[in-house]
């Protein structure tokens, strides 16, 4: 065998497993949602070919080579009939996108197979053989395990999607085995996936142990009397079948190709067959770098053509489309030019230019996420596309350069950043302007929010963060956080990064924010409705919710401490009771404990399975369970009061912030699809209130001396939404009459007088009431109330009989759903519903189920949402440090309020809320005062 390559043409040779890749890149959930204005799923197209070019991009000299799965049954199939007979078939979404990227690839000029009767890794294997016995180096790209028995001095596997590389001693690393073993413990384990039988309950560690003992599957199966307990019956059981095994994991490295690896040679990009491909997926930037770089003037022609085939208003018409749920504008992230600025002379020629513009991006770099905690460590600012510079203040490693004072940059700024004439762009403009807080910076003239551009543009089309909508509306992989300050316990914060490498990732940060915004607010303003929910609402209510953030709540840690260890006791008491029911004692938390448990030594029926076979757990599950069976029972609560504990008890006492005395929440604006606010750190929207225990913690959420803590919150906000938007009459008239609507309907329902009406009719009542207008079945009705299903039918048919015009409402409103893929808010918020037309049952219905839903929802998050600003406005105008608004949590505002004024505000405080919008039905906002939380709801 020849073991020099230095000479060799082929080398190295990269062989891409196109499959693998192409599933992979199917469930990444930002691709999930790329798609051409018709329809056409183009994710999967586009993180295989991100693939390849960053594989070209690495390989620049390497010898690139496509193969893919062919239609159809293998050899392995005729070895063994039920060899992956456990996969679904492919989703459509998936099976339309192989043939759009195998004639892109072919364009391409790259080498492609799709051999039948073998798998892509069969013939991978077979490559990188032939080229081994020519002593070619050979990189396989791929994502699949199986590929580690391939590796040698000579092939080594590269995952591109994680930049993983493994050589002998990586896989020898990575799965305990030698790759030479690596066929035996694919046997030994077998595969659910593929359905490779291998031996019940036989892990990785279990596999690797026996193959260090033994060196073989071979010598394993020999010595397989030896092995005790239940796994060495296990093994002994499947004796039989470990040869078949072996076989179906072992790749054939011997497939008859009609090319040598010699003969497979990339040819010539169609330059004019990918411009056509590109232009039809709408891959622009792959069409916009098509003709760069290139020599060849006819291939500049080609792509110039195609380009100007585009009209000029595509961003405008596509922002139009009624279904639109993709990517709007592919604005090309050009060479760009970068300043690092470390001295006086080169800031102000920065801070002039910063002076002379309408509008400029900016960014903060701290030490922390937390911006309570966070220190600036540098500025960065754009002017214009690939035009940004970084201002490093406080980089503090061994060896770091000079840097201007920090106090002195921050006085240049303050006038500018102050400033209300100035527009300034940001990612998430919030938290810079809580940490320029910390410096006495109040920012100013914050008009444009990228991340809130892309939320009310589409909040299901991608994640909001920089790095996600860089992907998405510029097709641009921006330097992240751990590519510049490494991961885990190792990440470095960004005081410690060398400002060379650190200077790039800040100046990106600006540039790509302003071209973001330049990308993404013109489409917004082909939608008046969803530009006027980011301009009067949303942009508007980031600095009350800053201010909010920078208040914080004040809490009684010894109250919190008295719960934590009356939970505590109680904790101890529970797991008692669970082992004395489970008659052993055992670990609660462990679900595959509480598996063996309840189902094969109690005997308690399955009635539920996890996505791999084993009977469910979840909290449903048990729920359901716990109606019969006790231990159940005692298992929920003891996950409820763990939960309490961890989260609340134990955990809010050390959030306290040692600046101010108080707790201090995130509240994000760009996270539920629905427009509803969440809080995280901690998380004020989660804390139950239905448990005794759940509101015993809003006991500690105290008012500070002489004050009073007030919460206010609309009383049936979503019912009386209901009644606007169908104008039912019956519902109208009784909101408007002042009525007890759950009363009403029980009436209605059980037949009886108004004022017959038992306590649990009512309560039935309202669970009808609030299910029915969210979608839900008759047989989740009758789940709900725990009465059968013909009864629940009933109910749900005389409920519709009361309120005919809600039944119509619902009827049209999953019909423009379907039709356009989205409903909307009363003030216009648009609510996608990607899954409206899924060919899955299941995700459709609860598309459909959303659509009912999310109109209610997201209307009564628009109106506490005009109620905060209508309130912000009014505690601006009496500037009276006395009255504080500290929480919102779901329909419910919280404010600290001096005990001289609080009921004359409160008062005020209601009638503000009460107006906030005007409905066809009134709204209620009831308020409760008290010394703590729970005292006032």
């Amino acid at each position: 065998m020849t073991t020099s390559t230095e000479n060799s043409p082929l080398s190295p040779l990269i062989l891409v497993d196109g499959s693998s890749y192409l599933f992979r890149a199917y469930h990444v959930p930002y691709l999930q949602a790329l798609s051409t204005a018709s329809g056409q799923p183009t994710g999967a197209i586009t993180g295989v070919l991100n693939m390849i070019r960053s594989l070209k991009k690495d390989y620049p000299n390497g010898n690139v080579v496509v193969i893919f799965d062919a239609k159809g049954k293998t050899f392995r199939n005729d070895l063994y009939p039920e060899y992956k007979a456990n996969r679904p078939p492919m989703p459509d979404e998936l099976r339309t996108q192989i043939a759009p990227l195998h004639n892109i690839i072919s364009a391409m000029g790259l080498p492609l197979l799709v051999i039948p009767g073998v798998e892509a890794d069969d013939v991978i294997g077979t490559l990188a053989k032939q080229a081994s016995e020519q002593g070619i180096e050979t990189v396989i790209s791929t994502g699949d395990k199986d590929m580690a028995q391939l590796v040698t001095p000579h092939v080594r596997l590269i995952n591109t999607m994680t930049a993983v590389e493994l050589n002998e001693a990586g896989v020898s690393e990575k799965f305990g085995v030698r790759p030479d073993q690596i066929i035996d413990y694919l046997a030994l384990m077998g595969d659910k996936v593929d359905n490779i039988p291998g031996v019940v309950k036989c892990g990785p560690k279990t596999a690797v142990k026996w193959l260090a003992e033994h060196g073989t599957l071979d010598e394993v199966i020999a010595n397989a009397d030896k092995v005790k307990g239940k796994i060495g019956e296990n093994l002994r059981e499947a004796l039989e079948q470990l040869p078949l095994s072996y076989l179906l994991a072992t790749i054939k490295c011997d497939v008859e190709l009609e090319q040598s690896v010699e003969q497979l040679q990339p040819t010539e990009p169609d330059v004019e067959a990918l411009a056509s491909l590109y232009q039809e997926f709408e891959l622009k930037r792959l069409l916009a770098d098509l003709g760069k770089g290139s020599s060849n003037s006819k291939s500049e022609q080609v792509v110039s053509n195609t380009v100007n085939k585009v009209p000029t208003d595509t961003a405008k018409d596509t922002a139009k489309s009624k279904t639109e749920n993709v990517d709007i504008i592919s604005a090309e992230v050009a060479d760009a030019k970068y300043d690092i600025i470390l001295d006086k002379i080169s800031f102000n020629a920065w801070l002039e230019k910063l002076k002379d513009c309408t509008a400029f991006a900016f960014d903060t770099e701290t030490t922390s996420v937390d911006y309570m905690k966070a220190e600036l460590v540098g500025l960065s600012f754009a002017i214009e596309s690939g035009i940004a510079a970084y201002v490093p203040l406080a980089h503090d490693y061994i060896d770091a350069p000079y840097q201007l004072d920090l106090d002195w940059v921050l006085a240049q700024l303050k006038p500018l950043l102050e400033s209300t004439e100035i527009k300034k762009i940001g990612q998430n403009l919030k938290y810079d302007a809580n940490v320029l807080s910390h410096y006495d910076i109040k920012l100013q003239g914050a008009a444009f929010d990228t991340m809130l551009e892309s939320y009310c543009y589409n909040s299901v089309a991608t994640r909001h963060n920089m790095d996600a909508l860089s992907l998405k509306y510029l097709d641009y992989k921006t330097v992240s956080f751990e590519d510049v300050a490494g991961k885990g316990a190792k990440q470095l914060t960004f005081n410690q990064i060398d400002i060379e490498k650190s200077g790039y990732y800040a100046a990106e940060d600006a540039d790509i924010t302003l071209r973001l915004h330049h990308a993404i607010f013109p489409a917004l303003e082909q939608l008046p409705e969803q530009l006027s929910v980011y301009n009067e609402i949303e942009m508007p209510l980031m600095p009350v919710l800053a201010k909010m953030e920078q208040t914080g709540v004040l809490i009684d840690c010894d109250v919190l401490d008295q719960q934590s260890h009356s939970i505590g006791q109680r904790l101890d008491e529970l797991e008692i009771e669970a082992h004395n029911l489970a008659g052993k004692s055992f670990n609660l938390g462990s679900p595959k404990q509480l598996q063996q448990i309840l189902f094969e030594e109690l005997k308690i029926p399955v009635i539920k399975k996890t996505p791999k076979g084993a009977p469910s757990t979840a909290e449903e599950v048990l729920q359901e369970l716990a109606l019969d069976y006790p231990l159940p029972k005692v298992i929920l609560e003891n996950r409820g009061l763990s939960k309490l504990k961890s989260t609340y008890t134990d955990k809010l006492p050390l959030m306290v912030s040692a600046k101010t005395g108080r707790v201090h929440t995130s509240y994000h604006q760009a996270v539920t699809a629905t427009g509803r606010l969440s809080s995280t750190d901690p998380n004020l929207q989660n804390i139950p209130i239905r448990s005794e225990q759940g509101r015993k913690i809003r006991q500690a959420f105290i008012a500070p001396t002489d004050y009073k803590i007030v919460a206010i919150d609309y009383s049936q906000i979503e019912l009386r939404i209901m009644a606007h938007l169908s104008n039912d009459k019956g519902l109208v008239t009784a909101f408007s009459e002042g009525k007890d609507i759950h009363k009403a309907t029980a009436a209605e329902i059980f037949s009886v007088e108004l004022d017959e009406v038992t306590t649990d009719q009512r309560r039935s009542a309202k669970a009808i009431n609030f299910g029915l207008i969210y979608g839900m079945s008759a047989f989740g009705l009758a789940k709900q109330l725990s009465i059968g299903r013909q009864q629940a039918q009933e109910y749900q048919d005389r409920y519709f009989q009361r309120y005919p015009g809600v039944l119509t409402y619902m009827e049209e409103t999953r019909e423009q759903a379907s039709e356009q893929g989205y409903v909307e808010t009363l003030y216009g918020r648009r609510l996608y519903l990607p899954e409206i037309k899924s060919k899955n049952g299941m995700r459709r219905k609860g598309a459909e189920r959303a659509a009912i839903n999310a109109p209610m929802q997201g209307t009564a998050a628009d109106i506490i949402k005009k109620a905060m600003l209508d309130v912000s406005v009014w505690l601006n105008e009496q500037n009276d440090d006395r009255v504080k608004m500290t929480m919102q949590v779901h329909d419910e505002l919280i404010f600290e309020i001096h005990q001289d004024i609080v009921e004359e505000v409160t008062a005020k405080l209601v009638d503000l809320m009460n107006n906030a919008v005007q409905l066809s039905v009134p709204l209620i906002a009831e308020a409760g005062i008290g010394d703590n939380w729970d005292e006032a709801h």
